[in-house]
Formats: structure tokens, sequence, C-alpha cells
């Protein structure tokens, strides 16, 4: 008789093509793989010098997002002779090994995680992989997501494998109801403040409860994407028949009696009644309030509710040097409140936090408002398709009238590779993954949140309380 197998166990025994040693590691097949212009240049240099082919270009989809500019008018030009060289050898690999490409002005262009499950890239039972860490995002489909390096790239492309060491298993049960203005970004802050960002190292997590089965596919999404933040080199939700509704009318998704067919497959994609993980990690959902990031590392976390924390009352001493340092770079106060801090710029955007869903709890949030006189208002959708669904919407025109500044899409301020970079000092309010020192901009402060939460803050001028700032939640 079989063992009861975690979902985990059920992607990689249906994707291991041998084993190789007695420590874990097997060749692993993978059905899918995204490509942008910035992972890939050494991993096709890398095939041209030793004259391989792609294995199967079928399988790939390359994509324009980490490097071009995302101003209002959209225009194939790039400011920077760098980024334009990653554009066009992009462009030219994809012509030469037959892979498919969604250039700046194609209309399904976008960050690679918002693009791919919303063009039905993904799937539920497929293992994919990617040049970019968040690719865990496609968890929330059922899929298997992990990010992979450079020359791992090349492998991919030349082989459709990879050598692959299997992770331990992580469950994480969240329960409860979220109160008015919390979102499934407050849920997985509160994780990663709660386990640390070295917490799933080592770990794929399975995230399950009443709280996960609430959320919509695209919160899902947000949950899995930033559980890399606490470590883990994957993360997964049984699918279920919000994710089978969400795909059902994508264009790559199967078709009629394929439909049909994959369906009854999909069904059996969750971890056996019996399964066993290596561990186990509760989270209560009705305790939790809108979070905020203080320090540079995402579980340097807290309620908005609280204060910046005082590194003199923690008893380790190189966590106490971790916050020392964190508090001077982000120029803060201990027990200054949260709700004091005044921000510069607030930015809405990222494979986190840019789908349709997100844009509508912003705009919910500033309707008939004005953004404080003395911050910058970004809002950057995460795919072309995200930007003219919220224009036919009115979302647009809401953000707009705010004093947002409406762009297109792109990785944009998530992360300082393009023209989108804060200065020395600034300070942002940001609903994207990462809080490290120089990500928004050498110097820059960033403090990340909710999309509604950054609407709020824009609004207000500081970091405010959702719940409380006379904002619709």
């Amino acid at each position: 008789m079989n063992p009861a197998r975690t979902l985990y166990d059920k992607h990689i025994d249906s994707h291991r093509v041998c084993d190789l040693d007695d420590q874990g590691h097997v060749l692993l097949y993978v059905d899918r793989q995204v490509i942008n212009e910035y992972t890939s240049p050494q991993a096709f240099s890398g095939l041209r010098a030793a004259e391989r082919s792609v294995w199967r270009p079928a399988t790939a989809l390359a994509v324009v997002d980490h490097v071009n500019p995302t101003a209002p008018q959209r225009v194939a030009q790039m400011p920077d002779p760098g980024g334009a060289r990653q554009v066009s050898y992009l462009a030219e690999n994809c012509h030469d090994f037959g892979i498919e490409l969604l250039d700046i002005l194609d209309k399904r262009q976008g960050i690679e995680h918002v693009i791919a499950p919303e063009q039905g890239f993904v799937l539920p039972g497929m293992v994919i992989a990617a040049g970019d860490s968040h690719t865990t995002t496609y968890g929330a489909l059922g899929a298997f997501g992990f990010g992979i390096g450079t020359s791992e790239i090349e492998h991919l492309l030349a082989s459709q494998t990879l050598v692959y060491k299997r992770l331990k298993s992580m469950r994480v049960r969240v329960d409860g109801a979220l109160a008015p203005g919390l979102t499934a970004k407050d849920v997985i802050m509160a994780l990663i403040r709660q386990i640390g960002t070295a917490g799933a190292s080592g770990y794929a997590i399975e995230f399950c409860g009443s709280t996960i089965d609430a959320l919509s596919v695209e919160a899902r999404m947000t949950v899995c994407n930033m559980a890399v933040e606490a470590g883990a080199r994957g993360a997964f939700m049984a699918p279920d028949d919000k994710v089978f509704a969400y795909l059902e009318d994508k264009p790559r998704a199967p078709k009629g009696e394929l439909w049909i067919q994959a369906l009854a497959s999909w069904q059996h994609l969750h971890s056996d009644a019996d399964a066993r993980f290596d561990r186990e990690v509760a989270l209560d959902a009705s305790t939790l309030e809108p979070m905020v990031t203080w320090g540079t590392s995402p579980d340097q976390a807290a309620p908005i509710s609280g204060c910046v924390p005082d590194p003199q009352a923690v008893s380790d001493l190189i966590l106490r040097q971790d916050m020392h340092r964190a508090l001077q770079y982000m120029g803060l106060d201990a027990g200054t409140p949260l709700s004091d801090i005044v921000i510069s710029h607030a930015f809405i955007g990222s494979c986190t936090n840019a789908r349709i869903e997100d844009l509508r709890d912003a705009a919910r949030v500033v309707r008939g408002l004005r953004v404080a006189s003395h911050v910058r208002a970004i809002i950057v959708p995460g795919s072309t398709e995200v930007r003219e669904r919220a224009q036919a919407e009115g979302l647009a025109q809401i953000f707009i009238d705010a004093g947002f500044e409406w762009r297109q899409s792109g990785c944009s301020m998530c992360l300082a590779m393009n023209d989108d970079v804060l200065a020395p000092g600034d300070r942002c309010a940001s609903s994207t993954n990462r809080n490290f020192e120089g990500r928004q901009g050498a110097g820059a402060r960033t403090h990340l949140m909710s999309p509604a939460m950054v609407a709020a803050a824009a609004i207000a001028g500081h970091l405010i309380d959702i719940r409380h700032a006379g904002v619709r939640p």
C-alpha cells in the first residue's frame, strides 16, 4: 500500500524522471518555464556557445517586465542603453530559438507572475520554473512554481529537466474570518513576522484552513508570492472550484473534452488526509490587524496600531544588532507610533499586489479624496489587461482624480532596475514584497503593506490604520 502523500510529494513524484542519489536529488521534468529579459541573457549565451538548441520551445513564454519604462504613454524605446540591450537580446534569442515573446508593445504584456496565470499558462498539477524567486506565486493555482538561477535556466532550456533536491514539507493552517480592512497581504506578512525570513528555509509550504478557503484566487496568489520571503522554495494551495472557475475562460486553458478531462484529474490534487508534514504552523486570522514593516526585512513588521520596537528590549545580540542597523537605515526611533511615520511616496504595483482586485481595493479607499500635497503617488497595473480592465471599470479615473499617476504595466518601483527609482531619504508606502536596503533606490526607505493601506497612507500623508482613517476599507 502506498504511503500517504502531501500535495508537494505528488507534484515531485509525478515529474521525477529518476533518482540521482540517496540524498533526495532527482532529475525533475519541468512542464513550462517563464523567461524574462533580466535573468535569461547568460543562459542564452551559454546555449549559443555550446551550439545547443532549446529542447521544447513551445513550453517557454518570454516577457519583458523588469527594465521597461512604465510612463503613461507606452513606447518601445528604452532610455537606458543597458536595459535596451537586454530587451533586444531577448527578442533576438526568442526569434532564433523559436520562443514566444510578449514584448513591450504586446497587448498581453505585463509582469510575468501576473500574465502567466491570466493567460492560462499556469495550470494545476504543473511544475513551472523561472529565473525569479516569486515564481512561488503559481502555487495558488495548484501548480508547483519555483525560482532558478541562470545556469539552471540554460540547463532547463536545453533539456526540459533540472537537477532538484526534495524539500521538507510545512503545513500552515490559517483559520478565522478576516476583519474589515484586512487582506491576504496582512496574512502573509503576519506569518513571516511569526516564523522569520528563514523560518521556511528548506521547506515547501502548503497553506490550508478556513481563511485560505475564503480568499479569492488573486488573494491566494499574494500569499504564495510572498511565501518566499519566509525562505520557502515552494508554496501550495490545493486547487478548488474557485481555481477551476478562474481558469476556465483563460486563453490557454484546455477547452471542450480536454477541459472535462483536466477537471477530473485536478480533483486529486490535494494532500492525502493522513499525510504527515515535517512542520506544522497555525495562524489565527481573526486576531490580525493591518500590518506594516518598520525595518529592512519583511519579518521586521508590526500591526499598524503598534510602535517602532526597541532593540534594547531584545535579548538576542545578533537580532538586536540587526534591529539597530535597520532603524538607522530607516531613520526611525524606537517607540515612534507607526501611524506617525510621514511618507514622501506611495506605490501600488508589483507581482504581489497589482491585479484587478488590488486596484479595486485601493479605489474604494481613495474615491472622492485627494493625495496629500507632499506625496507622490503612483499606480502601476500588473499587466496591460489589468490596466485596460481598470480603465473600463472607471478605476483609473478615480485614481487620476485623486492625484495618482496612472502608469503602464511593469515591475516599476518594486526594484531599482528601471527609471522608477526613489532618491536617498525618500520614504515609500509600498504594496511590494521586499523592503531591503536600496531595493527601491539607494538610500530609499520602504514600508510594506496592502494596496488599501498604501492608498490610505497616500491620502493621509503618513502611515495610517485603514480601519480608523475615515476612508472606505
